[in-house]
């Protein structure tokens, strides 16, 4: 609910350009969170677990865990106790797992710490949403989410060159550290410069029976379910790709020394995916372009399998068509992503704050239950990971076709 112009809380707004920086500050926490690490896998992976190397890959997809399981129930928290205490509480939680993270002996302790970190940095992600809601609407707030986006891409293109910089300089756990800086720099900057934005009388009780409600009431209607578990099949194959990217670059395509420059441009190339989506949508629709694009995304993996399995998977040829690949995969997230969204919710208007919450957390939660076996399948070569996109696409294509009008 937008809070009325009149109000002593819209008086005390931050400046437009200090608003949107922070928010894109707290829409990075995730991006930053995983995309850092990425370079820091290998050393995990020597130091922590040397007889089973793909387990490293599980610090990404146990801080995805972490970040669906707290999706379910940052905005609930938010709407009984505020926003600024969710969001703090939440960066309290994230800077305790990164501390716990950062002393881990054991790769299981590691992996624990790091669904704690996930837990924790659902509540900025989400909360900063809400907080966007509550003192812009329309226009305005397409506005803020829209700037505060754009600074956003950009965290994916710099945190693996962050990352690998402070390992060069302090070893992997150090990653950890400046984790810590950035959940204290956040939290600091929302507390002592953002006022609240919902006042006591707005609040809602937390209860888990309403929880329960929205979670029946969204699973009950057909094409929400469908186009969650469309989301869950993208989601699965993003995380699948992100989860073996350095072992990919490195070991099958000798480009370890420059991963963390390709992954920039990889990221920057994805970037542009909303820019093509604000001009194709008004056009072509949202269900018609998330179906086209699960088609070509299916399609054109399916060639690349077959290249792959032909002979054309290394050297710098193989590169060359795994990178262009890699490429479209995360292009085609953003290309989908923010139109399932969007068409999930449509229906669920009553319950938008809620509904988000339980679709996002469904979404993610179970795109781990994908994207981990598939990483743990890596054998030094991208048939694995390729596979289950054509595997993921597919599905995901001939789902989206029944939704479409007959």
């Amino acid at each position: 609910m937008s809070i009325p112009a009149e109000t002593p809380l819209i008086r005390r707004r931050l400046p437009l350009a200090e608003f949107t920086a922070m928010i894109a500050m707290l829409f990075a926490t995730i991006a930053f969170s995983i995309d850092a690490m990425l370079p820091a896998l290998p050393q995990i992976a020597s130091e922590l677990t040397p007889d089973a190397v793909n387990h490293a890959q599980l610090i990404l997809t146990a801080f995805v865990l972490g970040m669906g399981i707290g999706t379910a129930f940052a905005g609930p928290i938010s709407d009984a106790t505020g926003r600024k205490p969710a969001i703090i509480g939440g960066f309290a939680i994230y800077i305790g797992g990164a501390v716990l993270a950062h002393y881990a002996p054991t790769i299981e302790l590691l992996l624990a710490a790091r669904v704690i970190q996930g837990l924790g940095a659902a509540g900025p992600r989400i909360v900063g949403l809400a907080l966007v809601r509550d003192l812009y609407e329309g226009r305005e707030m397409a506005r803020v989410t829209s700037f505060a986006m754009t600074i956003f891409m950009i965290v994916p293109a710099v945190a693996p060159s962050i990352g690998a910089l402070i390992i060069g300089l302090a070893g992997w756990r150090a990653v950890f550290l400046a984790f810590i800086l950035f959940g204290l720099i956040a939290v600091s900057w929302v507390g002592t410069r953002q006022p609240e934005t919902l006042p006591p009388d707005h609040r809602r009780r937390l209860s888990g029976h309403n929880i329960l409600l929205a979670a029946r009431e969204v699973l009950s209607n057909r094409d929400v379910r469908i186009y969650t578990v469309v989301m869950t099949l993208g989601f699965g194959q993003m995380f699948a790709l992100l989860s073996t990217a350095q072992q990919l670059f490195d070991v099958t395509y000798g480009q370890g020394d420059n991963f963390p420059k390709w992954f920039a441009l990889m990221a920057g190339i994805a970037a542009t995916a909303s820019v093509l989506n604000a001009k194709l949508v008004m056009h072509v629709g949202m269900r018609r372009l998330a179906t086209d694009a699960y088609l070509w995304q299916a399609i054109s993996s399916a060639v690349v399998l077959a290249l792959v399995l032909g002979g054309v998977g290394t050297g710098n040829l193989g590169f060359a068509v795994f990178f262009i690949w890699g490429s479209s995969v995360f292009f085609m997230a953003g290309l989908t992503f923010g139109n399932l969204n969007a068409l999930a919710l449509q229906r669920m208007g009553h319950i938008a704050g809620m509904a988000a919450s339980v679709i996002s957390a469904i979404s993610t939660i179970f795109a781990v239950v994908i994207a981990g076996p598939v990483g743990q399948t890596f054998d030094g070569t991208a048939v694995p990971v390729i596979t289950g996109v054509v595997i993921c696409s597919g599905l995901a294509w001939l789902l989206m076709r029944r939704t479409l009008p007959h």
